[in-house]
């Protein structure tokens, strides 16, 4: 244990939500409400949903006597959010307060909804009320850089937790001037932005690059919604010198997830609220502990609609040890890539991912987003790279040099049959205000 380091406040919260009130919360104790709260949702489930009361039919053995016992329940999936909807929910419709709508990137085009109740949202602004704890105090102004009209959304929510701290929150929005934006900044005493990757990455390099010599008093920048490579994290920490977070979270799971702590070495999770599994892409088997695999969540507390063992399509593994805050909480690493975001280049056999580019590409100066695109032609492919950039001297034989180092880009010119098309477009005062993922386009 670091005792310059603070034990991540979710360790006592999560002890509190499980009703332990001894001296130190224990992996076991932790287990065991987890076990507990799963035979509670399985057999809610299995009673409440049409669903799932197929989906269970073949359970037989419940209720399960280990953590280990839920390796025999099949997984939900997002086709399942998509054909079954409705039937996944587990209470009244008169009970449903929210609906999410997320759009397939599928070949079947249906989007894929999710229903959440009242009771549900809380645990979504007590998930943002002990995540912005480790990060602000009292009557400290934070700029919400994320959509935050709609009643019930993101940034509504994250607005709402921010009021229970007693902090200042502002619902800014996304980014679209970077001018505009920048004299909010230098005007107002905001100690905390919470946004989008590439947007506050943008917003800092476009403060250096026109030569801005007023401070601005930042203390904590959280990055959300995306992935957060370590060269935009390393970039504005260094322009701001502030400290820089990422928090992990999925719409699936009521925006719960995980948070780093201090320590900045993998996310602690919402154990209280959601169980976690890694399994093998392939054989969906459970993977050693510290192997790499697909993440699997189980909701522990949702109400409206429950998922059990739900196949996020994220790729990650669990971090061996005790972080050096002294949690007994597990660490997940970094999401690095989705199983879907594994694009295959040259002529079979070199996988890139988003995350590649990311850290390749916003290494370079005045970079501040781009878009990629692989084409395919008979045996070869082609990479296309947008290069948005602050400045109108980019060298694209830099680009390309670049790009070669990443190490399945590299073997696949050096076959000969794949190549990199670059161009950049210079970005004067405006942004996309885009808050989807960003990936590869095929």
């Amino acid at each position: 244990m670091d005792n310059t380091i603070d034990k991540t406040v979710y360790e006592a919260w999560i002890a509190k939500k499980i009703g332990w009130t001894g001296k130190e919360l224990t992996t076991k104790l932790l287990m065991e409400y987890q076990l507990s709260m799963l035979n509670k949702v399985i057999n809610r489930a299995y009673e409440h949903s049409f669903f799932y009361r197929r989906h269970l039919k073949d359970y037989g053995k419940y209720p399960l006597t280990s953590l280990a016992d839920l390796e025999r329940f099949s997984f939900t999936t997002p086709q399942d959010l998509q054909t079954a909807g409705l039937k996944m929910v587990c209470v009244n419709q008169g009970e449903i307060s929210h609906v999410v709508t997320l759009e397939s990137s599928g070949t079947t085009g249906e989007p894929k909804r999710l229903y959440f109740t009242s009771q549900d949202q809380e645990l979504t602004v007590d998930f943002f009320t002990q995540s912005m704890s480790m990060l602000i105090r009292p009557d400290e102004q934070v700029y919400i850089l994320l959509p935050a009209n709609r009643p019930g959304g993101v940034g509504d929510l994250l607005y709402q937790a921010l009021k229970r701290l007693n902090a200042k929150p502002v619902k800014y929005g996304l980014i679209s001037s970077l001018p505009e934006m920048l004299e909010n900044l230098i005007n107002q005493p905001v100690s905390c932005l919470v946004g989008i990757p590439v947007q506050i990455l943008a917003l800092a390099r476009y403060y250096e690059h026109r030569g801005e010599k007023r401070k601005i008093p930042l203390n904590k920048i959280l990055l959300c919604t995306d992935y957060v490579s370590q060269a935009i994290s390393r970039e504005i920490e260094r322009i701001w010198d502030c400290e820089v977070f990422d928090y992990y979270g999925m719409t699936e799971a009521g925006l719960g997830g995980g948070m780093e702590c201090g320590a900045r070495c993998g996310y602690h999770l919402h154990e209280a609220d959601l169980f976690f599994e890694i399994v093998d892409p392939m054989t969906g088997r459970p993977v050693m502990e510290g192997q790499p695999g697909e993440v699997v969540i189980s909701t522990l507390t949702r109400q409206g609609m429950p998922l059990l063992r739900y196949r996020t399509g994220d790729l990650s593994r669990f971090i061996p040890g005790r972080c050096r805050c002294g949690t007994i909480l597990r660490r997940l690493e970094k999401v690095r890539a989705r199983k879907s975001g594994l694009i295959s280049i040259g002529n079979g056999g070199c996988y890139i991912t988003m995350a590649d580019l990311d850290e390749a590409l916003f290494s370079i100066p005045d970079v501040v987003n781009f878009t990629a695109d692989v084409t395919r032609q008979a045996d070869r492919s082609d990479l296309k790279i947008s290069l948005y950039t602050l400045s109108r001297n980019m060298d694209e034989s830099e680009i390309k040099q670049t790009l070669s180092s990443i190490p399945a880009v590299g073997s696949a010119l050096a076959a000969g049959n794949f190549d990199i098309i670059t161009e950049c477009l210079v970005v004067t005062d405006k942004i996309s205000a885009n808050s989807g993922k960003r990936k590869i386009n095929l």
